[in-house]
């Protein structure tokens, strides 16, 4: 294992004793500034590379607006894996357009719409989705690289003057 993902194993790791209040904190207001710069438009590599498990209610609303029965749009475009969940059979999304919009946007999964996950209270209880995320999105990376400074040692003083806020 490289020594770089040894580190940031490390660094996740120590994440885990943080106050959860403090994690959340953080990353909340690192996700606020980090999209206030970045266009995922100019990504989509989660619609590229990474598929949502679909929930039932998902399956449903997308059905209903392609104005096909939920059986027929499952067998259509998902499959269930190896843990019981309806993923899509094929990536990139089949719903993703040309120009890197989605095509069901207003009635996408909700695993879509709250991709990268990073605004969901209790972060502590996914840093593993946020590690894996930030190899995928360069927003979360952006995230995790800020923590990285904020968390270190050297930076105590700028997360309380942070917290402060």
């Amino acid at each position: 294992m490289s020594s770089q993902i040894q580190s940031k194993n490390k660094f996740f790791q120590s994440l885990k004793n943080q106050n959860t209040r403090t994690l959340d904190k953080v990353i909340h207001e690192l996700h606020d500034d980090v999209f206030k710069k970045i266009d995922c438009l100019n990504c989509a590599n989660c619609c590229k590379t990474t598929g949502p498990l679909w929930t039932a209610k998902d399956r449903d609303r997308v059905a209903k607006h392609l104005k096909v029965k939920t059986t027929e749009f499952e067998n259509s475009y998902l499959k269930i894996d190896e843990e019981g969940d309806y993923v899509l059979q094929q990536l990139p999304c089949p719903f993703l357009e040309n120009d890197n919009r989605c095509g069901i946007y207003k009635i996408r999964p909700k695993a879509c719409a709250e991709y990268p996950h990073t605004k969901r209270p209790k972060q502590k209880q996914i840093l593993h989705l946020t590690q894996i995320n930030q190899s995928i999105c360069p927003a979360v990376e952006s995230i995790v690289d800020q923590m990285e400074f904020i968390f270190s040692k050297n930076a105590k003083k700028g997360l309380q003057k942070r917290l402060k806020r």
